[in-house]
């Protein structure tokens, strides 16, 4: 089961048919609707923070999720999700110069984990 945490973006859904096709059993709760202790009955093997509006501070339960299962779970984040995971274990959040959307980068890595499988130097 891969929960995912809805931060009231329209990209929520895209994720969501994209873990589905995965073969993935999902379900989607907005961040202010259920709480940690709910997800924690739930006892999911995946979690997926969603992008947002807004700050790590403004999203819901996202962070104190994230602190809670953050070293018993694999827990993706995108965009909000991602700057909340790293909220969540001590990094300061700033504010771009401007906004950024859809810029590639070449992804160098050690093969290991995440990357196993992959090629060496692709953009992403």
């Amino acid at each position: 089961m891969v929960i995912v945490i809805d931060n009231y973006d329209s990209f929520t859904y895209n994720l969501v048919q994209y873990i589905g096709e995965l073969g993935n059993t999902v379900r989607v709760f907005r961040n202010d609707e259920i709480s940690v202790d709910d997800i924690l009955k739930i006892a999911p093997r995946h979690l997926v923070i969603s992008p947002g509006p807004c700050t790590p501070l403004e999203a819901g339960i996202s962070v104190q999720v994230i602190r809670k299962l953050g070293n018993r779970i694999p827990i993706l984040g995108v965009c909000l999700g991602h700057q909340s995971i790293g909220y969540a274990f001590g990094a300061r959040i700033v504010k771009g110069d401007e906004p950024v959307h859809g810029k590639t980068s070449v992804i160098q890595h050690n093969g290991k984990r995440l990357f196993d499988g992959l090629p060496q130097n692709f953009t992403a």
